[in-house]
């Protein structure tokens, strides 16, 4: 295949005002951020991305440049990894990142081979048939992000998101299809978000939930729509700002759709208990943990979407204990945590590894530092592919062994 020349990343770099060895740059700074590590670009790689002689960067690169431009690589005129026939074969990476790297490689292979993300047609029509088969590729992305979390799914999910809008681009299809492929974009793009949030890329995250919203709009899909804006709540409220993710998930409640979906309205008004706790509403966070009682209550939890199927009684108990500790009542809050994980179940390792370490967390804000202890003492970390979880976990551990620290450290 002749080689074609990037158009959208020349128009990009014109458009953020960089030249070759000002992007170069800034993607060596954006790595020493993220990664702790300059990537080692130089002008010359961003000269060769231009032209086409690089049609796709290493992941390295790749990840920096959708954090300063806020674009998919599709969108930054990169082809989709296996529509490239020219890719080199892949270094060996230095000494110090080796382990990481390989293994976050070898998982990423992994798991892309046990969810036939490989088969999605970039070329021809596609018909409803395609999109039954997309839609359980989906349902099993799901699947593997509620048992175990992130980890290699970021890089997985993402490459999927980037082979749908691949399809999108170059299939032809009916109008009905059409709708199917964005609203299959928006699922993938909100599961990719949840999975970069896993592994503490937090740009990344929001980037790939605005990407959940606009492929939602365009699917004129109001659960889908529903789903972006809460996980947009949820990235406010992560970066501090619970007041904003309380308007935001105001705003969705107010929908009328919601009437008729019990389910995802039950973990709305989870989630605004929680950041009005944030916000010293104490009394407004019991009133929406109610809302969200009666609201599950009504639900059809046997015939839930994939993505909700981690909203459990369990998780229900789990949401109500992040409120309380939240507002600060640390009792209640390890009370409530005790209960998710006696009712927590067995497929949801994530989940049992995020909710031990919540329960040693509120012991350590109690000053109960021996049964924090005892709590994170042989909790496996083996099958979690979460750094964020692993990391709360390191922190509480050392806060036990240290029997000090203030609860404000911790919470």
């Amino acid at each position: 295949m002749a080689k074609q020349r990037n158009i959208r990343l020349e128009a990009l770099l014109t458009e953020f005002g960089y030249t070759h060895q000002g992007l170069a740059d800034e993607v060596n700074r954006v790595s020493e951020d993220q990664h702790g590590t300059s990537a080692n670009c130089t002008d010359r790689h961003v000269r060769r991305w231009i032209s086409g002689d690089v049609r796709r960067p290493w992941p390295r690169y790749l990840r920096c440049l959708e954090h300063i431009f806020g674009r998919s690589p599709q969108a930054m005129g990169f082809v989709p990894r296996a529509a490239s026939p020219s890719l080199p074969r892949r270094r060996q990476p230095a000494a110090q990142d080796q382990y990481p790297v390989e293994r976050r490689t070898f998982l990423a292979g992994a798991v892309a081979s046990a969810l036939g993300i490989e088969g999605t047609p970039q070329r021809g029509r596609l018909g409803m048939t395609d999109v039954d088969r997309i839609h359980g590729t989906i349902n099993r992305l799901d699947a593997h992000f509620n048992g175990i979390g992130g980890g290699a799914l970021v890089d997985v999910a993402g490459d999927y998101l980037a082979r749908l809008q691949g399809a999108l681009d170059h299939c032809t299809y009916g109008e009905r299809v059409e709708r199917a492929l964005h609203r299959a974009v928006a699922d993938v793009a909100a599961c990719a978000g949840w999975s970069a949030h896993d592994c503490g890329d937090h740009a990344r995250a929001a980037q790939l939930r605005n990407e959940a919203l606009q492929a939602a709009l365009l699917a004129r899909d109001p659960v889908a729509v529903t789903r972006a804006w809460s996980d947009l709540a949820a990235q406010a409220e992560h970066a501090g700002r619970p007041a904003e993710a309380a308007r935001i998930n105001r705003a969705a409640l107010s929908e009328r759709h919601l009437r008729g979906e019990p389910l995802i309205a039950s973990l709305l008004h989870a989630r605004l208990a929680d950041c009005l706790a944030q916000t010293d509403d104490v009394k407004g966070m019991g009133r929406q943990l109610a809302a969200a009682e009666r609201a599950y209550d009504r639900a059809d939890r046997v015939n839930a979407p994939s993505w909700l199927v981690f909203l459990t009684p369990a998780e229900m108990s789990g949401l109500a204990a992040l409120a309380h500790q939240s507002a600060g009542l640390y009792a209640e809050a390890e009370e409530q945590t005790a209960r998710t994980l006696a009712l927590l179940d067995d497929r949801f390792t994530r989940n049992r590894a995020f909710y031990t370490v919540l329960l040693a967390e509120l012991q350590v804000a109690q000053g109960d530092f021996d049964r924090a202890a005892a709590t994170v003492t042989g909790l496996p970390v083996a099958g979690v592919a979460s750094s964020r979880i692993i990391a709360r976990r390191e922190r509480v551990a050392s806060a036990a062994r240290a029997r000090g620290g203030r609860a404000d450290d911790w919470s």
